[in-house]
């Protein structure tokens, strides 16, 4: 079994990302700042906020968390950090309590703060699939000239985007709900990438031999975080090139969203520099 470990990627783009982070405070006195807007009492959420926050202080990107109870207040919050130059970079960790009203509050993030990627207008691409394609090229899979099944394509966060970008690439991309026949559609696959969040779907039968599997998917069971991917399969087949149940595609999303940090602070700079 093949391992693609997003976790030692992720250290040289931290290493990278800590350059670029020294070099804006230091030339330009831009001080990198993400602010997350956090509505929700998830377990899952709390443990990525965490790690967010983790993650800067050892870039020296500033993390701002946002505690708020409404949807309203949370609207007034975006609105002052659209509005603040000092903030560079803004998230609205889902889910929030009025699920109804989560496309509004995504949509209300300015587009150049907003490093999720998640509103209609974008200026940076969403962090997971771009992870996920990092991940791919980090290992040297190159998904064009196979046939890749995003399992959970439909999904806003990730699959939908995802199967986008995918398709800008000229990738052959096959669509599929948790729902579908999966067996049918695993069958001729080369590349599974999936993000149902629906634990233990993805079984070993499912998976042709030598496939490569992405497991993108995260969901809470039993108070742990469990993957797509059924245990048994890391059990059972071992001529998988796959992510590892911890340290695959998580890491290198954190990433990802800070490097649109620095790249929205990096733009103020060079706005600075150009008067």
């Amino acid at each position: 079994m093949r391992f693609l470990n997003g976790s030692d990627l992720a250290s040289y783009i931290k290493e990278r990302q800590a350059k670029q982070v020294r070099g804006l405070r230091q030339a330009h006195h831009i001080f990198p700042r993400l602010v997350i807007i956090l509505n929700n009492d998830d377990p899952a959420s709390a443990k990525y906020v965490a790690l967010k926050q983790r993650y800067g202080e050892q870039i020296l990107v500033d993390v701002i968390i946002e505690r708020v109870q409404t949807t309203d207040e949370a609207m007034q919050v975006i609105k002052r950090h659209n509005e603040d130059p000092e903030t560079h970079g803004i998230i609205i960790q889902v889910p929030i309590t009025e699920t109804e009203r989560t496309d509004e509050v995504l949509q209300a993030v300015a587009p150049e703060k907003d490093v999720d990627g998640l509103g209609s207008n974008k200026f940076f691409d969403p962090a997971t699939p771009t992870a996920i394609l990092w991940l791919l090229a980090g290992y040297n899979v190159e998904p064009r000239g196979k046939k890749v099944l995003v399992v959970g394509g439909k999904g806003r966060l990730v699959g939908a985007p995802l199967v986008r970008m995918l398709q800008a690439s000229n990738v052959d991309v096959t669509v599929a709900g948790r729902a579908d026949d999966l067996q049918a559609l695993c069958e001729n696959a080369e590349v599974i990438i999936t993000a149902t969040g629906k634990p233990g779907l993805i079984t070993s039968n499912l998976i042709p031999p030598k496939a490569v599997v992405v497991d993108a998917g995260v969901a809470g069971e039993g108070g742990v975080l469990k993957g797509d991917v059924a245990d048994e399969v890391y059990e059972t087949r071992d001529d998988l090139t796959i992510t590892p149940q911890k340290g695959g595609v998580g890491p290198l999303t954190v990433c990802a969203l800070f490097d649109g940090v620095i790249r929205s602070a990096r733009r103020i700079a060079e706005e600075q520099t150009a008067k």
